[in-house]
This record gives C-alpha cells, sequence and structure tokens, in this order.
C-alpha cells in the first residue's frame, strides 16, 4: 500500500485496511452529517459514535476499501483506535483553510508609480 500524509492504518474484523481522506470522503461526510464546513467542525466536538461509524466508513471508502456501511456496524473494531484513526486522517487537512472560506489574499505586489500630474498655480 502506498503511504501519503494523513494516510492511516485501521484493524476491522482482524484485516488490516487504510483510511485516507480524500475530496469524496469529505463530501461523503458532509452529505451523512448535514450542515456546512463550520457547522460540522462543530458538531464534532462532541461526536456521536453514529458520526465516528459514518466518518469512519467514508475514510476506509477513501482508502480502497469496499466495505458498506452495514458491514461496518457489524465488524470488530477498536473504537480507539478507530478514534485514533480517524485523527491521523483529518491531520493532512494540516493548516489549510477549511473548504469554502475565503482564502486570504497573497501580498499584491506594489502598483507602479504614477505620473505625478502637473498643476499650474
Amino acid at each position: 500500500m502506498t503511504q501519503r500524509p494523513g494516510d492511516a492504518q485501521i484493524t476491522v474484523n482482524g484485516e488490516a485496511m487504510k483510511l485516507r481522506l480524500t475530496l469524496g470522503a469529505l463530501a461523503q461526510i458532509e452529505d451523512a452529517l448535514g450542515g456546512d464546513f463550520d457547522a460540522l467542525q462543530a458538531r464534532l466536538q462532541a461526536p456521536r459514535i453514529s458520526d465516528v461509524i459514518l466518518i469512519l466508513h467514508a475514510l476506509l471508502i477513501g482508502g480502497g476499501a469496499g466495505l458498506s456501511l452495514q458491514l461496518l456496524k457489524a465488524s470488530d473494531v477498536d473504537l480507539a483506535q478507530a478514534a485514533r484513526a480517524i485523527a491521523i486522517a483529518f491531520e493532512a487537512l494540516g493548516d489549510a483553510e477549511a473548504p469554502g472560506k475565503p482564502q486570504a489574499s497573497p501580498s499584491a505586489p506594489p502598483s507602479p508609480p504614477q505620473p505625478a500630474s502637473s498643476v499650474e498655480a
């Protein structure tokens, strides 16, 4: 398996699987949990177990697993390991701005000097 920043491993039913945060995974999480990115961040400050399962499923799909949500719900998964793996996967976002938020504009180059206007007194 190719390891990228933000990739994480988790064991599901005794099988090692990769978690990867992809745009598709982010979209799936947003669709499943609703709201915009800010609302999603607020909700995830105190997630419910169902939120963790939905996020874990999206990241597993991003990592290439063909695991259905129903099968994941019935699987043997260590919750502490899942939480750590989810945190590692989300570290891929780093200090990047949240999607949909205005980005800070890069410094514009200084304007060329304007010719002085001649005003006769």
